[in-house]
């Protein structure tokens, strides 16, 4: 069967009698669950205690969603502030109808979790390995919440995978069909989770470096991604942004990546200096799980 184009759905409310279920913050929550069961699964295989990802998650979770809507607001604050009729502070606070920012939201739920792992002692750079796939996969989940908020699209297209968007949330009031670019970075995200799980099993990474290969892989696809869509955002010399911040955060990461790197892989040293013992095929399978 070839699709002709994607619809978007009419809602993205459910009622159950008087209260609203919105498609966007089930999203968010799915997107969160399996970052925390994957991470606790990860976590464990290095050593870590089981439970510890929720205890961090209790504080890296809300830092997070604040850091992730106040990028939004400070770089989008026209859209609240801009003039008569844009809400103004009140519809700033209403997170359900979207307006979260990626970059803020690592950077909240990073300081977050950092709070969190120095109150539950577990080690930070080992968390953060642990929760780079499952955190990419929240993100892969969280998309689908701006496809039922019609939000973030690409340009006009004719391809058959193209988004229907109506009149109400489309650009000048027309309706049309678009790139999905929601579809394109979850299935994206997806694929990072995969190789970086693959990486990480493959070459032992330690000391962050599975962090910052999500992070260089992330901003990767983003760059390109980011091309395609055409709500309106600040641009210097010819890009967006995100680009910008997509460029300075992959060069940070693919630095620390290599900087980072054990100074004799040949021995069975792991990057946080300590000696790993010997393992079989199978047994090395059980304590990298991903």
């Amino acid at each position: 069967m070839i699709l002709a184009s994607i619809p978007s759905p009419s809602s993205g409310v459910i009622h159950l009698g008087p209260i609203p279920i919105r498609a966007y913050a089930l999203c968010i929550i799915l997107g969160i669950i399996v970052a925390v069961m994957v991470a606790d699964r990860r976590l464990v295989a290095r050593g870590g205690r089981k439970g510890a990802v929720a205890e961090v998650a209790t504080w890296a979770v809300p830092f997070g969603l604040v850091g992730a809507r106040l990028y939004h607001l400070a770089t989008d604050p026209e859209l609240y502030w801009g003039g008569p009729g844009r809400g103004g502070t009140i519809r700033a606070l209403e997170i359900w109808h979207g307006g979260l920012g990626i970059w803020g939201g690592v950077l909240g739920g990073a300081l977050g979790a950092y709070i969190g792992a120095r109150r539950h002692n577990v080690d930070f750079a080992m968390l953060a390995d642990a929760v780079a796939p499952g955190l990419v996969l929240a993100q892969a989940i969280g998309r689908w919440g701006n496809y039922f908020n019609q939000e973030l699209y690409g340009r006009h297209t004719s391809l058959p995978w193209g988004l229907q968007i109506d009149a109400a949330h489309a650009p000048n009031g027309v309706a049309g069909t678009f790139q999905p670019t929601f579809l394109y970075e979850s299935l994206w995200d997806i694929s990072v989770a995969l190789f970086v799980i693959w990486a990480d099993r493959q070459w032992r990474l330690r000391n962050g470096r599975v962090f910052a290969l999500y992070v260089a892989l992330y901003t990767f696809g983003r760059f390109w991604i980011e091309s395609l869509r055409i709500d309106t955002t600040h641009r210097f010399l010819g890009l967006r942004l995100n680009d910008w911040t997509s460029i300075v955060v992959f060069v940070c990461a693919v630095v620390y990546f290599v900087v980072r790197r054990p100074k004799d892989p040949t021995n069975n040293v792991s990057e946080s200096g300590q000696v790993e013992p010997e393992v079989s095929d199978s047994a090395d399978k059980v304590r990298d799980v991903g």
